[in-house]
């Protein structure tokens, strides 16, 4: 017992090599270890977020069949007799197909981890469009096959939403309004207004629009991409 009572003291005590470097004096009998606690590691777990078919709603983004998929319609139905379900229309983000597909209530499901990084359509490289990081200047490309009719309202310089899945571009997104001239148009004629009727114009990205008859060739519009409509004059 004897030994142990010294090799207590042992750690108490203040080295010789530190004790010029302490700002001030330290008795050793006044270090007592009730006043430093041991911490207590605790093992931290990543958090695990669980999707159910009931939460389904429109815009969510799932895995289904090792592929991601958009949400673009839903309906729960609980009928009279028999187990409930959720019928669904997805969109799969890497072919563009649509299926329609039903669900159990309260089936689990895997979240696909779908995320949006801003790019700038820099160029055209051959059947490649290529989008930059401007922070970075890491590039991006997507083929021909994978922009498909959006080309058509595409111009250099614009700002686009690519999406990555498992750190590939799946998709990108283009801006809901975009600004392009008129290139070719009929002439528009005095007293033509906006309640007067329409007239096909050729934009500058190649894209054709029915414009009003008072738009002549040079003016720039804004177009709605997802509508491919005319708004107004830019």
């Amino acid at each position: 017992m004897a030994g142990t009572g010294s090799s207590t003291l042992g750690l108490c005590s203040t080295p010789r090599y530190l004790s010029s470097s302490l700002p001030f004096s330290v008795k050793p009998s006044s270090l007592s270890m009730r006043n430093f606690p041991r911490s207590i590691w605790r093992p931290t777990f990543p958090k695990i977020y669980a999707l159910s078919s009931n939460d389904i709603k429109v815009g969510t983004n799932i895995e289904v069949d090792g592929a991601p998929w958009r949400v673009l319609e839903f309906l729960h139905v609980k009928p009279g007799k028999g187990a409930a379900f959720v019928r669904t229309k997805l969109r799969n983000y890497v072919t563009g197909n649509t299926v329609e597909k039903t669900f159990r209530a309260g089936t689990s499901l895997d979240e696909a981890n779908v995320f949006k990084e801003t790019k700038q359509f820099t160029y055209k490289d051959g059947d490649q469009f290529v989008f930059m990081d401007l922070s970075t200047f890491e590039e991006s490309r997507l083929n021909a096959t994978d922009v498909g009719d959006k080309t058509k309202w595409l111009k250099e310089g614009m700002d686009c939403n690519l999406l990555f899945w498992k750190g590939k571009v799946i998709d990108f997104e283009l801006p809901i309004t975009v600004k392009l001239s008129v290139v070719q148009v009929d002439p528009g004629l005095k007293g033509d207004t906006a309640q007067g009727g329409s007239k096909p114009a050729t934009l500058d990205t190649g894209a054709v629009v029915n414009v009003p008859l008072f738009i002549n060739t040079g003016d720039e519009i804004l177009v709605d991409t997802r509508t491919g409509d005319y708004m107004s004059r830019a």
